[in-house]
């Protein structure tokens, strides 16, 4: 694979739109988190785990619990990350990361997706309650899948959420050699 084969599917925009009429399988589903399992962690602790929710009542249900969490109601599927309490900084670092390569082998599929936040703590617990994890799993973080629906368009013909990336000489803040 080429280095424009792997950009191509980090600058995917996020989906919060799917097309209804198409499942995501447990099959594609377990793909997915086949393929990301071997993300690294720190000192290879692998503090995360998953639960997949389909069902629309416990979506709704979800998608209350983030302020930018509604359209969790409507993916085909969703994963529930969750990171182990702990006393180390870098779990939710490394929850990041096992994100980031679902939402690659995802858009290598064809899906879409798009993470939200749960926030503040006492939704994180009464996500915890309503996907049945133990008291040490806190799923700050929901990733919703599924394959795209038409883009939503304003009345001037441009896409309704604004595309387009910083320029890279916006996000280096030192004068790094070579950039």
């Amino acid at each position: 694979m080429e280095l424009d084969d792997v950009a191509a599917l980090i600058r995917r925009p996020v989906l919060r739109t799917f097309d209804l009429d198409r499942t995501v399988s447990d099959e594609v589903v377990r793909r997915l988190l086949e393929a990301a399992r071997w993300t690294g962690s720190a000192r290879n602790r692998q503090p995360w785990r998953f639960v997949t929710v389909r069902d629309r009542s416990t979506l709704r249900r979800l998608s209350g619990l983030g302020a930018y969490a509604q359209f969790v109601a409507d993916a085909p599927v969703v994963l529930v990350l969750s990171s182990v309490h702990n006393e180390y900084a870098d779990s939710e670092f490394d929850v990041g990361r096992i994100t980031q390569s679902i939402v690659i082998a995802a858009a290598a599929l064809g899906l879409g997706s798009c993470p939200a936040t749960l926030f503040p703590e006492e939704n994180v617990d009464a996500a915890r309650s309503i996907v049945d994890l133990p008291a040490d799993w806190r799923p700050r973080h929901l990733l919703a899948l599924g394959y795209p629906a038409i883009i939503q368009m304003t009345a001037s013909g441009v896409p309704a959420v604004p595309r387009g990336r910083r320029e890279l000489v916006d996000l280096v803040l030192e004068d790094s050699p070579g950039l």
